[in-house]
């Protein structure tokens, strides 16, 4: 599957879809964006049930504002809505999977309810 160009106008729709979604912040000026895109593109292709997408973090500012991403290259990973992962860095193809594996074997029902529980301590 080829990634999805993601715009303020799209965003949220991909993200809370049910399933696995990949978001790489990037701007085409960024050396570490450029190195990391290769793995990107090779891991989206080895996980086609999951989506990828790419949100130009120059094109998109105010979406950018709103997501708190300050570092490029940044991945945020969404599982049926929920956001599970947001972290700037450059990721070897094996980190990268291993993200990727804990992810799908995560409960999502557990996850629902710690973040309820959460919720009812504040």
């Amino acid at each position: 599957m080829a990634t999805v160009t993601l715009t303020k106008a799209n965003y949220e729709s991909t993200v809370s879809k049910d399933g696995i979604v990949i978001v790489d912040c990037w701007a085409e000026w960024c050396g570490a964006c450029k190195n990391f895109s290769p793995v990107y593109e090779k891991t989206a292709a080895k996980y086609p049930q999951h989506t990828f997408g790419k949100l130009d973090t120059q094109a998109e500012k105010d979406l950018v504002d709103e997501l708190g991403v300050e570092h490029i290259p940044t991945i945020a990973l969404y599982r049926d809505g929920i956001m599970l992962f947001r972290q700037p860095g450059y990721y070897e193809e094996d980190k990268f999977d291993d993200i990727i594996r804990q992810a799908e074997s995560l409960d999502m029902d557990e996850v629902r309810e710690q973040i309820a529980a959460e919720k009812n301590d504040q």
